[in-house]
């Protein structure tokens, strides 16, 4: 963490100085904004939180609840939902309060004797090491409170409004805020009463039964598969030896459950299988009584019992898989003649059964990619072209996120003659690691993603998926650090530069290209960087020498890798790295010795990779993807 380059800071440096709209925020919801968020959830709350970087841009989130959540339905945190909270600074405090998973146990009964379940295989959670970061096991609630608490430290001062529910918008032709949103107020004095609000864009994060999806026209489509399941969080007393390890437990006769340990070392899930529903059942399972579903528990688990003495939270769900055919406003015959000013994200596009643990964590993913980009169009950054790329690229994540769950969901509903084995859940869960993890996701080219990428010079930073991380050394302190750690999610876009194998100070592919992103008139720094501003104000710009730091004398470090930052005019010494001796980041993401440029997204998505001498390319790219300062 950087501070102090304002001014001495003695307060908690996490806090930002306000900036913008966050130096005067009205305190009641204004009759005109920017952009109008629907919902505190994790899409919402995390679209806040990028926006409030934002300073510039008026933007408000409204929540139907006069507080914040209490319980939260969603519980599973995957890699790279751990990797997205350091960027917005508080992934090392949530996963200390956070339950850790390791291992998953996997139970079947026992050949000699079926009436019994047994453990059948606990493998590692991330046995290929796929991530840095944990799987981890947290309340919903927890998870919002940490973004509203990034949202209100941000310069934008951004904080939900509570207390008033979405009714219906309607999109004008014309306008500078041509959404025209009412609203009602759902607790206090004037409660019932309704107002219109006028917006320049609007974000539907409000959940499976959006109204805001309604209003643009969107409905679900897909199936409901016959299966229902009983769901709880309790406090009980168990002889089940693994109680504190996440487990599939598959039963002879009794079905199936998913057991989840929460955090705070007492609490579990238990997801417990009630069998396939009649098509005339009308959703009459869903009056299931807890008492039955803990008899079913006891049922599954035998010979081991379960004394269930609290229950903190309970529901009855029939799995879904459904999903909208866009992702905002744009119907396919407009697509391209206008851009969208209404969007939805998470629960709002895609519904899927909550097993795989995914919906919280793919809502965070829609939230992040659609709050960047309003936040570039918003400040001027971006054209609102920019916005087309939102439902291009989720709804082709939701859409593999369900076909995911189908197939996770279905087996884990099969009875064990049907699986071809003791092993076969555990085999599947560990084969496909990688997209519960969250790490699967590839965007295809676009305008921020290009087609002309020379990928062979950076093998391990995939194009269109999420810049995986390795160690370097800061050569200003010799500390080793990873390199994507330094990516918070403040809105800029990232360029990092490894450098070819000639020594800093001599002539060089690095030193060239250095030169040129400093001074050339075409340079994206010159180009996109608004008078005034620090030349980092929009691009953090990094270096990555071959050489150890105790090689690299920093009078020779060429000045694009220390740009001078705030109005004391310091320099930045934080942007030069050395490669580590026992793990050389050229080797361990397959980077080319000649060097290599890799822009990175500011969602942490790989846009590009470049040789050094490519400067003409690089900026014809940025000239696609931004709009010259003004």
């Amino acid at each position: 963490m950087q501070f102090h380059h304002h001014g001495y800071v003695s307060t908690d440096p996490r806090i930002q100085p306000a900036a913008g709209i966050g130096l005067d925020r009205p305190a009641d919801l204004p009759d005109e904004v920017d952009v109008l968020i629907v919902g505190s959830g994790p899409a919402g709350m995390i679209a806040a939180a990028q926006l409030a970087h934002f300073p510039d841009v008026n933007v408000r989130i409204i929540e139907r609840r006069p507080g914040r959540l209490a319980i939260g339905q969603a519980d599973g945190i995957q890699a790279r939902s751990v990797e997205t909270f350091q960027a917005f600074g508080f992934a090392e405090r949530i996963t200390a309060e956070a339950y850790r998973i390791t291992k998953m146990a996997f139970w079947g009964p026992d050949p000699e004797d079926p009436s019994r379940i047994i453990r059948t295989a606990m493998p590692e959670d991330d046995p290929a090491g796929i991530s840095e970061f944990p799987h981890l096991i947290v309340n919903q609630a927890r998870v919002l409170d940490y973004f509203a608490e990034a949202a209100h430290n941000a310069p934008g001062r951004v904080e939900p409004d509570y207390g008033y529910e979405f009714v219906q918008l309607e999109v004008q032709d014309e306008g500078e805020r041509p959404v025209e949103v009412t609203v009602r107020r759902t607790a206090g004095e004037l409660e019932g009463e309704e107002r219109v609000i006028r917006a320049k864009y609007v974000v539907g994060a409000d959940g499976a039964r959006s109204r805001v999806r309604a209003s643009i026209g969107c409905t679900l489509a897909g199936q409901s598969a016959n299966h229902a399941w009983g769901v709880m969080d309790v406090l009980a007393n168990t002889d089940f030896p693994d109680i504190r390890t996440k487990c599939a437990i598959q039963s002879a006769a009794g079905g199936n459950i998913l057991l989840i340990p929460r955090e705070g070392g007492y609490l579990f899930r238990m997801y417990v299988d009630l069998g396939e529903v009649p098509d005339d059942d009308h959703h009459k399972v869903r009056e299931t009584p807890m008492t039955e579903v803990i008899r079913r528990a006891n049922q599954i688990i035998a010979p081991y019992s379960l004394d269930v003495k609290h229950i903190a939270w309970s529901s009855i769900y029939e799995v879904g898989h459904r999903i909208t055919d866009r992702f905002d406003d744009v119907v396919a015959e407009e697509r391209g003649s206008r851009t969208p000013r209404v969007f939805i994200a998470g629960d709002a596009c895609h519904t899927h059964s909550a097993k795989a643990g995914q919906g919280m964590n793919v809502s965070m993913q829609d939230g992040w990619n659609i709050g960047w980009k309003l936040g570039h169009v918003l400040d001027g950054r971006a054209d609102a072209s920019l916005l087309d790329t939102y439902s291009l690229e989720r709804q082709v994540v939701a859409q593999h996120l369900i076909d995911f769950d189908k197939e996770w969901s279905t087996l884990m509903a099969k009875k064990p003659e049907e699986l071809g084995g003791p092993q076969a859940v555990a085999e599947f869960y560990t084969r496909t690691i990688e997209f519960p993890a969250g790490f699967m996701t590839e965007y295809a080219p676009s305008m921020i993603v290009s087609a002309d990428a020379r990928q062979e010079l950076a093998t391990g930073f995939p194009l269109g998926k999420r810049f995986k991380s390795a160690r370097v050394a800061k050569v200003c302190d010799t500390n080793p650090a990873h390199l994507g750690h330094f990516h918070t999610a403040d809105g800029r876009w990232r360029i990092y530069a490894f450098a070819d194998a000639a020594a800093p100070g001599e002539r060089s592919a690095l030193a060239a290209w250095a030169e040129w992103i400093a001074h050339d008139p075409e340079s994206p720094v010159a180009v996109h960087t608004p008078a005034g501003r620090d030349t980092s104000a929009i691009f953090d710009i990094r270096a990555i020498y071959q050489q150890q730091h105790e090689a690299i004398d920093f009078n020779d470090v060429p000045e694009a890798f220390k740009p001078v930052v705030g109005p004391f005019e310091l320099v930045n010494l934080e942007n030069v790295y050395a490669a580590l001796p026992e793990e050389d980041i050229f080797d361990i993401r397959g980077i080319s010795r000649d060097g290599a440029v890799v822009v990175v997204r500011p969602d942490h998505y790989v846009a590009h990779v470049l040789p050094l001498t490519a400067t003409d390319e690089l900026a014809a790219f940025f000239r696609g993807a931004l709009l010259p300062a003004r």
